[in-house]
């Protein structure tokens, strides 16, 4: 009398970011009565009968699959869960990736547990003007699986992108580069990953403005005029758009105007150039009247010293630009007390159903400057000496941030006659609360 054997099973567990391995073998037997069989070594290729994915949230288990490049029917091995694992860990999509298989007579199920990397950070296409922006996301993502319009802050999957835009611009016969740069605010995190063709020259016929409001439309015009002839950049657009476009709407009380990314279409076509019509999209939005302005914060001077330096009237359009420079004349007299890192806030209250605005503005007084070292450069060591001895402002005495262009008023005929260049810069050493002052002379050219 004889006892079936039945199938074995084996069961390996991987993992990456960081590579961790659990051995799990599990013969599976029935009793016999014969002696001990000896459990038999797994094979060292399996036919692949299925694949489940879980853990992650942002992608499907099928493109998790075809990430992978596995097939259903292929013949696999260890080595190749390895590979794909650790590719799967490389792409910075994931914050972990592990795996397990289990084999037996039929073939191996192979299974991914993956945790999302949940620092993405979008996309954005510069000048590939060939391709609308859905298209690009589209045909990448049939490339590479794992891109849905954002990426991690660093990985494979980054330069798998790069590669497959590569890919578009020589399908079209282009010759161009596909480059990225990661941008950021000065010193900040990543905000976002931009793509731009290099190489062929991408240059602005016209400039159309869709939503435009019939009284802002010749002045939108007017100052995108400089824009014809120029090289096509979605991100220098951005920057013009912020720098002389919107100012035109938020002067007229359009508070939450805002332009939506540029869009460019093909108007002519050689294999020097391109020549597209651009169209910038904006949404005015609302036109506010302004209600009233209320004054917190601020103690050095009274609401009553301050208000007339604000040009907005009640009842009238809310010019923000306007309220912008005047808030900057607030600043300035709080430097004559030597506030010097005074800061003025405006905090907009609208209500949407009258379309009117109150302002609170919220000032930030900070601490007292006094004055530090004085240097004079540019003049000769007589005039110089003549200047420093005439320098009211002592070593610690409250500074005055009007005094330096009084002083020079002051004492122009003590500077010799020349058309001269005069800049005055102010150095704040904040943990000193003192602020150094330089007054540079340079000759203007004739």
């Amino acid at each position: 009398m004889t006892g079936a054997l039945a199938p074995e099973r084996y069961d390996r567990i991987c993992g990456v970011n960081p590579p961790k391995f659990v051995f799990i073998f599990t013969p599976l037997l029935l009793v016999s009565l014969l002696p001990a069989q000896t459990t038999r070594k797994p094979p060292s290729t399996f036919k692949l009968i299925s694949i489940n994915v879980t853990g992650t949230k942002r992608y499907t288990p099928a493109e998790i699959i075809a990430a992978t490049g596995l097939q259903l029917g292929q013949t696999v091995s260890e080595s190749d869960f390895k590979r794909v694992s650790q590719q799967l860990g490389e792409t910075g999509a994931f914050s972990d990736v592990a795996y397990t298989y289990q084999y037996s007579a039929q073939g191996t199920k192979l299974d991914f547990q993956i945790a999302d990397n949940t620092q993405f950070h979008p996309v954005r296409f510069d000048n590939f003007v060939w391709f609308s922006d859905q298209e690009l996301v589209e045909k990448l993502h049939s490339v590479v699986p794992l891109f849905h319009g954002q990426l991690p802050a660093a990985g494979s999957l980054i330069d798998q992108v790069s590669d497959a835009l590569q890919s578009l611009l020589l399908e079209r016969k282009l010759q161009g580069r596909a480059d990225y740069m990661r941008t950021a605010q000065h010193d900040g995190p990543i905000e976002a990953f931009v793509f731009k063709v290099t190489g062929p020259s991408i240059l602005i016929h016209n400039v159309a403005f869709t939503g435009a409001t019939p009284i802002e439309l010749p002045l939108l015009q007017a100052a995108a005029k400089n824009l014809q002839g120029e090289e096509y950049l979605r991100s220098v657009l951005q920057v013009q758009a912020e720098k002389n476009l919107l100012p035109i709407y938020l002067g007229r009380g359009y508070l939450k105007a805002a332009f939506a990314d540029a869009q460019a279409k093909i108007a002519q076509e050689s294999p020097q150039e391109t020549v597209v019509d651009v169209d910038v999209p904006v949404d005015p939005g609302r036109q506010y009247r302004l209600t009233q302005i209320q004054w917190s914060g601020n103690t050095v001077f009274a609401a009553e010293k301050l208000q007339p330096l604000i040009h907005l009237q009640t009842a009238q359009y809310a010019n923000a630009v306007q309220l912008g420079d005047d808030l900057q004349a607030v600043q300035k007299l709080y430097g004559t007390r030597g506030y010097m890192a005074a800061r003025v806030h405006p905090f907009a209250q609208m209500d949407d159903t009258q379309s009117t605005v109150a302002y609170e503005l919220q000032v930030h007084e900070g601490d007292v400057y006094h004055m530090g070292e004085l240097e004079i450069q540019g003049l000769d060591a007589r005039t110089t000496a003549r200047l420093v001895e005439g320098w009211k402002l002592r070593g610690g005495d409250i500074y005055d941030a009007s005094y330096p262009q009084q002083f020079l008023n002051d004492t122009k005929d003590v500077i010799p006659q020349a058309p001269w260049k005069i800049s005055v810069h102010n150095s704040l050493n904040e943990k000193e609360k003192t602020v150094d002052v330089t007054l540079r002379f340079d000759p203007k050219p004739q």
